[in-house]
C-alpha cells in the first residue's frame, strides 16, 4: 500500500491520466469533467503556492467548505507538503468555527465563499494567529478591505494555483520531493466531531488510518476505472471523505450533487451512477417519496404496488432464510426449514418475477440503468427501509464506523450482503463485544462494541484525558455503541450506549428501534423518544416528541372534512391527536415485539421539521441534548401531566 493519500492519487493519475476524476455540477445542472492528470497537477500547483507563501509540514490549515471539486484539489495539495487539514462545512456556526480554528491554532484558513470569509472575519478577535484566508469563490471588496484592516491576507484559490504552477517551473521537483517525504503515521487531519453530545473533540487521523481501509473496501465496494459515484454528503464528515478515497483509489469518478430530492433525481438520470454513498435519511426520503407518489396515484396502481411489494418482501424473507442471508445468532436448523419453506419459495417466485417486470423495473429506472448499490452509513439504517429496497431489487448496503475509526469498521459486501448486519470487520480491524465490566462476551450476546486496529485514531487533539477515557491500555477503542456478533462474525448494531434510557424502575430501553418504528407511519415524519424530564431526571414512563407529516395530515383533514385555518391549529385538533395517538399505540405494541414498559405514555407535537445545525448534526443525527434544551417546556409538560 502507498504511504500517504497524495501518493495513492499520484499512482492513479500516472496509470489513468485521461480517466475522469471529478464531475462538477454547474448552476444550470450540467457536469464539467476533470481528469486525473489535471486533478493531480492542480493539487501540486496549489501545494507549490503554499510553499511559496511559507507554509510547511505540520501546519494546521482550516478548510471550511462543502463538497466540491476544489475541496479535494486543495486538500490533496496541502497534504502533499505534509500540512494538516482541519475541516468543517458551510453550515458551521461562528461559535463552532471560533472554537475549532482557535483550538487547532490555524494560521491559514481555506474558505468556500464570501459568506464563509465574512464569518471568519467576524470572529477574528478569537483567532489571533490567523494571517491568511484562501477562498474558492470571489470575495467582495468590503470583506477584502475588512481583512486588510485586521492584518489578514486574502487569496483566490484559482490565482494561487496559477502562481503555484509558475513557482513549480522555477523550483522543479520541490513539491514532489516534499510529497515523497510523507509517511504512513503522519497526521493528515484533525476532524472535530459534530457535537451531538456537547463540545466537539478534535479527532487526529493519520494517512495510514485512511489508507488501511482501502485494502478491503475496494473488494466490498467495487468500481471499475471511469465508473461513477454520486456524492451528496458533507465532505468534512469522515464517512464521505473515505468514500471519495475508495472511489478515487479505483480510478472511478466522483460526481458532486446535493441531497435535495429534485436535484438528486435529476442527477441520477444525467449521470447514471454506479454507486451512491449517503446517510440513511436520504434513503428514507427516497422511500417516502415512492410511497407518497403511489398513494397520490391510488386505485389499481396503488393496490398492485402494495401487493407486489408485500409478496416480494415475503419471498425475500424465505429466500434469505434458506440461503443464510440474514443475521444468525444460533444454529438455524436449516435441514428442518428447507422441507417446510422450499415449496412456498418456488410458488412465490413467478409472482416476484412479475412484480419485477410490472412494478420494480420502473423504480430501478429512477436511479439509472447502471446503479449497482447505495452505501448507507453515518447513522442507524431502519429495518423497514432495508427490507423495502431488498424486496424491490435496489441494493443498499449498510456500513458502520465512527470518526475515531476513520471511519470504517465494517460494511456489507455488495456481492454477498447479509440482511440486518453491517458485515464482518474489514481487514486490519478487530472487533469484540464486552459487558460493562470489560468482560469479553461470546457471539450472540449483546454488549459494548470495542475496536482495535490500523484505522483507530491517534487520539483527541490536545486532550489526552479524553483519549484515555475511550482507549484501553492494550489499544481497544470503546465505541459507545451497543451490538452483537453473529455466528459468522458479522456485526449487528443495537443502539448507542449514550442514548440508552434508564427508567426509574431500572428498565434499560434503546430509543432508536422505537423511533424507527414510529417513523414508519405515513403520518409521522420524525420522532424522539424520552425517558427523562427537561432536567435530565429519570422518569417512570416513556414520552415522545412527534413531527407529523404535514402533507399527509392536511390530506387526512380534507378527507374527513376537518375545518382548520392553519397547520399549527390543525395538529391540535382532537381528531388529529387521536389519529397520531392511535398510530403510536398500534406501532409500539407487543405484536411488533415491544415490551410493556416500552410503550409511549404521552406525546407532544412539533410542527417544525428538525434542521441540520439546529436539532440535527451534519450527518443528520439527532442532537438529543440540544433537542431537550430547545423543547424543554414541552418536555416539562409531558412529565407534569401525569
Amino acid at each position: 500500500m502507498e504511504q500517504t493519500l497524495p501518493k495513492v492519487i499520484q499512482s492513479i493519475a500516472e496509470k489513468y491520466p485521461e480517466v475522469i476524476a471529478q464531475y462538477s455540477r454547474t448552476k444550470t445542472g450540467d457536469f464539467i469533467p476533470t481528469n486525473y492528470h489535471d486533478f493531480f497537477q492542480r493539487s501540486l500547483d496549489f501545494a507549490g503556492s503554499l510553499l511559496d507563501l511559507g507554509l510547511k509540514r505540520g501546519d494546521r490549515i482550516g478548510l471550511i467548505s462543502d463538497d466540491r471539486k476544489e475541496w479535494q484539489q486543495a486538500d490533496m495539495g496541502l497534504l502533499a507538503i505534509g500540512a494538516i487539514d482541519t475541516p468543517r462545512g458551510c453550515d458551521a456556526s461562528e461559535k463552532d468555527l471560533s472554537y475549532i480554528l482557535s483550538f487547532a491554532e490555524c494560521e491559514t484558513v481555506i474558505a468556500e465563499n464570501n459568506s464563509q470569509v465574512k464569518k471568519i472575519l467576524n470572529i477574528k478577535d478569537s483567532l489571533p494567529l490567523l494571517k491568511k484566508l484562501i477562498a474558492f469563490d470571489a470575495v467582495d471588496v468590503q470583506e477584502n478591505e475588512r481583512a486588510a484592516s485586521c492584518g489578514v491576507q486574502v487569496f483566490s484559490f484559482d490565482s494561487l494555483c496559477e502562481s503555484g504552477h509558475e513557482w513549480r517551473k522555477n523550483n522543479p521537483d520541490v513539491v514532489e520531493n516534499e510529497l515523497n517525504k510523507g509517511q504512513w503515521d503522519d497526521l493528515a487531519t484533525i476532524i472535530f466531531t459534530s457535537g451531538t453530545t456537547g463540545t466537539p473533540k478534535g479527532v487526529m487521523l493519520t494517512h495510514g488510518n485512511f489508507i488501511a481501509q482501502l485494502d478491503e473496501l475496494k473488494e466490498r465496494i467495487f468500481l471499475n476505472p471511469g465508473e461513477k459515484a454520486l456524492c451528496v454528503l458533507p465532505i468534512w464528515h469522515v464517512f464521505q471523505r473515505e468514500c471519495e478515497y475508495v472511489i478515487m483509489s479505483q480510478a472511478a469518478s466522483v460526481c458532486y450533487s446535493k441531497p435535495i430530492g429534485s436535484i438528486l433525481l435529476a442527477d441520477f438520470q444525467k449521470i447514471n451512477p454506479h454507486l451512491m454513498p449517503a446517510v440513511p435519511r436520504v434513503f428514507e426520503a427516497i422511500y417516502d417519496g415512492v410511497w407518497r407518489k403511489m398513494r397520490k396515484t391510488g386505485g389499481i396502481t396503488l393496490a398492485m404496488f402494495k401487493f407486489f411489494v408485500n409478496e416480494s418482501i415475503l419471498w425475500c424473507k424465505i429466500d434469505r432464510k434458506l440461503r443464510r442471508k440474514t443475521a444468525r445468532f444460533e444454529s438455524d436448523h436449516l435441514q428442518f426449514w428447507w422441507p417446510v419453506l422450499v415449496l412456498p419459495w418456488i410458488l412465490l417466485y413467478p409472482l416476484r418475477l412479475l412484480g419485477k417486470v410490472l412494478v420494480f423495473k420502473k423504480l430501478k429506472a429512477v436511479v439509472g440503468k447502471n446503479f449497482r448499490a447505495g452505501i448507507a452509513g453515518g447513522g442507524a439504517y431502519p429495518a423497514y427501509i432495508d427490507e423495502f429496497f431488498w424486496a424491490v431489487g435496489i441494493e443498499v448496503v449498510e456500513g458502520y464506523g465512527l470518526t475515531e475509526t476513520a471511519p470504517v469498521v465494517s460494511v456489507r459486501p455488495i456481492a454477498d450482503p447479509i440482511f440486518r448486519t453491517v458485515g464482518t470487520p474489514i481487514r486490519h480491524v478487530e472487533v469484540r463485544v464486552v459487558d460493562d465490566n470489560g468482560l469479553i462476551l461470546g457471539r450472540g450476546r449483546k454488549g459494548n462494541i470495542q475496536v482495535r486496529g490500523a484505522t483507530v485514531m491517534k487520539g483527541y487533539y490536545k486532550r489526552d484525558d479524553l483519549t484515555q477515557k475511550v482507549m484501553t491500555v492494550d489499544g481497544w477503542f470503546d465505541t459507545g455503541d451497543i451490538g452483537i456478533l453473529t455466528v459468522d462474525n458479522e456485526i449487528q448494531l443495537r443502539g448507542r450506549k449514550k442514548d440508552t434510557i434508564v427508567l426509574m424502575g431500572g428498565e434499560n430501553i434503546e430509543p432508536i428501534p422505537i423511533e424507527q418504528k414510529l417513523n414508519t407511519s405515513r403520518y409521522i415524519d420524525g420522532s424522539m423518544v424520552l425517558g427523562t424530564n427537561e432536567k435530565g431526571e429519570d422518569q417512570r414512563y416513556l414520552t415522545a416528541l412527534i413531527i407529523p407529516n404535514k402533507e399527509e395530515i392536511e390530506s387526512y383533514a380534507k378527507e374527513n372534512k376537518l375545518p382548520f385555518e392553519s397547520y399549527e391549529e390543525l395538529v391540535q385538533n382532537e381528531a388529529i391527536r387521536k389519529l397520531l395517538s392511535d398510530q403510536i399505540t398500534e406501532l409500539v405494541s407487543a405484536k411488533n415485539g415491544f415490551k410493556s414498559f416500552e410503550k409511549i405514555s404521552a406525546f407532544d407535537i412539533i410542527t417544525k421539521p428538525f434542521e441540520v445545525g439546529v436539532e440535527l448534526s451534519a450527518k443528520q443525527d439527532m442532537m438529543r441534548y440540544r433537542i431537550i434544551e430547545i423543547y424543554k417546556d414541552k418536555i416539562a409538560k409531558l412529565y407534569s401531566a401525569k
